[in-house]
């Protein structure tokens, strides 16, 4: 959104530290109820993480525990703030890995201690849909939310991004954005997989293969997801070709791959949002920024006279921002703060916004 011309009447630090980046936030909480993005820093761990082909838990955290300290300098010199300008803090306390966890919400109760702010503890997938309201102004009720990460797919009813969202469908295995990263590998795409199978999905025939679409029978009446059969059925397909002693066709692979996967989350998407009634749909995560899945998704949701939105490319991966979104949202709401005793849940269930 554009940045208003009076001063935040509130100032939110948001902490995020679920996988592989170190985020830290800073919103600005407006009379009205808007919200406006002050600073956004974020470090990635994703070179360290590439050697092994995905994210390795230890070596997330020692990342975090480096960064840290390092990205809220940043974030207030960006912004042009002091520490003691903060009214309130933000932290992800799950769902993630147990010890990236553990890093950002120990640094946001010391810093909430220090400044003497409350401290909110909040759902990492209620973030991703609490960012859309930094460029596109409050969420109407309900929406629907499709999240789509290496880590979760997953489909949303939100009625209000601060006390009420119910999963209407998750991934019974892989995550769209995990099997991106496996099919890379077995192409030797770099990791990780979204961007270099985007990028070879472009030069490729998206009909080339007939990959399958997981979950889409009439019988699938639960908005769920499943790409471990698409994995598994790419994997095959090289490796016929390879025991046949014939080329691999990367670009077609990519394409017919990434083919697959757009349309079987804009399409199971659009039904949700269509069964419950809803006008508006957000895509956030990491695999948002995907070129096929937006252009499917945009024509998708037209055709059924659905408002989408899409962050940008960089609200849309794990930062700061985005939980300092959602702190922001709490705190209009006035929400109570977390508990002192509060832990990191690397299972905390979407329900669960402020634990």
């Amino acid at each position: 959104m554009t940045r208003p011309n009076s001063r935040p009447e509130s100032i939110v630090l948001g902490i995020e530290s679920s996988c592989d980046e170190t985020g830290v936030g800073l919103v600005g909480l407006h009379t009205d109820g808007s919200v406006e993005l002050l600073a956004d820093a974020v470090a990635s761990s994703v070179e360290q993480h590439a050697r092994f082909g995905g994210v390795v838990p230890e070596v997330a955290s020692r990342a975090h525990l480096e960064s840290m300290v390092p990205m809220v300098r940043k974030a207030f010199a960006d912004a042009g703030l002091r520490l003691s300008d903060v009214d309130a803090i933000a932290v992800t306390a799950g769902p993630g890995l147990a010890g990236a966890l553990l890093v950002g919400v120990s640094a946001a109760k010391a810093y909430a201690a220090a400044l003497d702010r409350p401290l909110y503890g909040v759902n990492h997938l209620a973030g991703h849909v609490a960012v859309d309201t930094l460029e596109h102004g409050p969420l109407p009720s309900p929406s629907l939310a499709l999240l789509v990460s290496g880590g979760h797919t997953q489909l949303l009813l939100v009625e209000d991004v601060a006390s009420s969202i119910t999963e209407l469908g998750s991934t019974i295995d892989d995550a769209a954005g995990e099997a991106y990263d496996k099919v890379a590998r077995l192409l030797e795409l770099p990791y990780p997989g979204g961007p270099p199978i985007d990028a070879a999905a472009r030069r490729g025939d998206p009909s080339a293969i007939a990959f399958p679409r997981g979950l889409t029978g009439p019988k699938d009446a639960r908005h769920d997801f499943s790409f471990s059969g698409l994995k598994t059925a790419v994997a095959r397909w090289v490796e016929q070709r390879q025991a046949a002693g014939e080329p691999v066709p990367v670009d077609d692979v990519a394409a017919s791959f990434q083919e697959a996967v757009a349309d079987v989350l804009t399409a199971k998407a659009v039904r949700a949002a269509q069964d419950h009634g809803v006008r508006t749909m957000v895509i956030s995560g990491g695999v948002a920024a995907n070129s096929r899945l937006g252009e499917l998704a945009a024509s998708r949701c037209a055709a059924a006279g659905i408002e989408l939105r899409v962050p940008r490319p960089r609200l849309c991966t794990d930062n700061g921002a985005m939980i300092a979104a959602l702190g922001a949202r709490l705190l209009a709401a006035g929400a109570p703060p977390s508990p002192p005793d509060f832990g990191a849940d690397p299972a905390l269930p979407v329900g669960t916004i402020l634990v």
